[in-house]
């Protein structure tokens, strides 16, 4: 009987471990701004690439000089951190996990969204 039950619990670790791989092998890491990471003129940055929800963003950024900041659609478009704002980050090396749909990420310094430091990713 302790033999059943010894196959019982190993059979329900190696499920446990199958479904946890197969959860995590599908999402992405990506670092924006590549090796330049989150600096000026990097809004084009995600052309070509396809994200998923559940992806990780990787913001490697100097926080002395910048920031990341979700945004809505609004403060994306008007470079402008609307009341509310879901989340800042200033750690300098921010990991922000994708939601399916739209997801917008300014830099609030002035001037750095309005040149380029902003990006509009959609996941699937």
């Amino acid at each position: 009987m302790a033999e059943g039950r010894d196959i019982a619990i190993t059979a329900t670790v190696l499920v446990c471990c199958l479904l946890l791989h197969c959860d995590t092998s599908h999402a992405g890491t990506y670092t924006v701004g590549g090796a330049k990471g989150w600096t000026l003129n990097v809004v084009g940055w995600h052309y070509g690439r396809s994200f998923k929800a559940g992806d990780i963003l990787v913001f490697n950024y100097n926080p002395a000089a910048h920031d990341v900041v979700s945004v809505n659609r609004v403060g994306y478009n008007t470079c402008t951190v609307p009341r509310g704002a879901s989340k800042v980050y200033h750690t300098g090396k921010d990991e922000i996990k994708l939601v399916r749909g739209l997801n917008f990420f300014i830099c609030s310094v002035p001037g750095h969204c309005q040149s380029g430091m902003k990006i509009a990713i959609t996941a699937i």
